[in-house]
């Protein structure tokens, strides 16, 4: 189903018309609607492209050090930080399309906190420092895409993903403080500014105009659904856009994340640095284990409460009501934003218990993130040996000796 807002790009015999040439689509996500195999679709089909007169302007999968920098966001914990180069070498390559359209596509750009940064990634997108006039049939307008998914669905992934950059609450104190303890900002302020979806296609339609935004409701049912819709608005050949596996993006079961949730509290209670996590835990210890490690049935999910359930669909039908007055187009059923999924009856939830193979390959991944680089200088011997140092000061002194290590590389 398509909701129409605009009279002169809706459906052609029920199928989305392209946008114009030289459009420059802007992919905001957000997260955890589908932007990874999206992303990694384009990318692998990125040489493809352009004999249909469309451009995927990045040099890799997701630039997303480029949407951070536009968004004046920080990196994820213990990054590098990025930098306004990296934003400024994206809008290089943009402009160099000339007047083939340009997907730029991070999930990132839905961060962006303000009007005024937004105005301003509209106005370089759209060809900074050339006359409007000529900008517009010169270079193009830009057009904003929003996916969507129920909160639901969205929330669980959320929190987990959380976890990998940090967070050591739990999944029910965690749902407790965003849907029922206002501000609703702690811990995860970003998660509203995120997923308030209405306020999103808002503030975005603010910049661009309601007739160039486009929402696209996301069916899990049809795994590809968002490549068809994506292929059909660019203008693609059907089928050319293609799923590509990618276990580094899988999310973690509930075990995994609880073990991951308490190495944080170990982590943090130790006073170890932020580069350290980013080089041991996310990119060793998690990147491994999601590498080496694919769940089995038997794995206990992260299941949603009843109540964060129904409080849940009950935001998302206030947001279907809020975009729909917004005129923006909706491609989709709007309707499964607010659904309540049905599941089943449960005798009682099963402990998760992280299996010894899957402990084991995260350890190593660790292990083998920390050999790359390997100790030059060892220092002086102590008068202790290590079996009589607390544990609480080998973690602290291994921290250290990483960071160093890391700092010489």
């Amino acid at each position: 189903m398509e909701t129409d807002c605009t009279s002169d790009d809706l459906p052609v015999n029920g199928v989305t018309a392209p946008l114009p040439a030289g459009t420059r689509l802007l992919h905001i996500g957000p997260h955890k609607t589908g932007t990874t195999a999206i992303q990694g679709a384009l990318f692998a089909a990125k040489d493809l492209l352009p004999e249909h007169g469309v451009v995927f302007p990045a040099h890799s999968r997701h630039p997303m050090e480029a949407a951070l920098a536009a968004c004046a966001r920080p990196a994820m914990i213990g990054d590098t930080a990025p930098t306004e180069k990296h934003w400024t070498r994206l809008l290089a390559q943009v402009e160099a399309t000339g007047g083939k359209t340009s997907v730029i596509s991070s999930e990132f750009f839905a961060d962006a906190e303000d009007d005024d940064t937004i105005a301003r990634i509209v106005e370089q997108l759209g060809g900074m420092g050339v006359p409007p006039l000529e900008r517009s049939r010169e270079w193009g307008s830009v057009h904003v895409l929003v996916t969507l998914r129920p909160l639901v669905k969205i929330m669980p992934s959320q929190w987990q993903q959380y976890v990998q950059n940090g967070l050591r609450m739990g999944y029910d104190n965690w749902l407790t403080h965003m849907l029922r303890k206002a501000p609703y900002e702690h811990p995860n302020p970003s998660f509203w500014r995120r997923h308030r979806h209405d306020r999103l296609v808002e503030r975005w339609a603010r910049a661009v105009g309601a007739e160039r935004i486009t929402v696209v409701v996301v069916d899990d049912r049809d795994r590809e659904g968002l490549m068809r819709t994506f292929e059909q608005l660019l203008g693609l050949p059907a089928n050319l856009l293609q799923p590509v596996p990618d276990a580094t993006n899988r999310s973690l079961t509930l075990a995994e994340t609880e073990m991951l949730r308490n190495l944080n509290k170990e982590f943090r209670g130790n006073g170890l640095p932020d580069e350290l996590y980013s080089k041991l835990v996310r990119n060793g210890a998690v990147m491994h284990m999601k590498n080496a490690c694919s769940p089995s049935p038997e794995d206990v999910k992260i299941l949603t409460p009843e109540w964060a359930v129904e409080a849940a669909a009950e935001i998302g039908a206030g947001m279907v009501r809020r975009i729909g007055d917004l005129g923006v187009r909706v491609i989709g059923d709007p309707a499964l934003l607010a659904a309540v999924p049905k599941t089943p009856a449960l005798d009682g939830i099963p402990a998760p218990r992280i299996a010894p193979e899957v402990a084991a390959r995260a350890l190593y991944g660790a292990l083998a993130a920390a050999a790359e680089s390997p100790v030059r200088h060892t220092s002086p011997a102590k008068a202790r040996t290590v079996h009589q140092t607390s544990s609480k000061e080998l973690m602290r002194v291994l921290g250290h000796r990483c960071l160093k290590k890391l700092r010489r590389r």
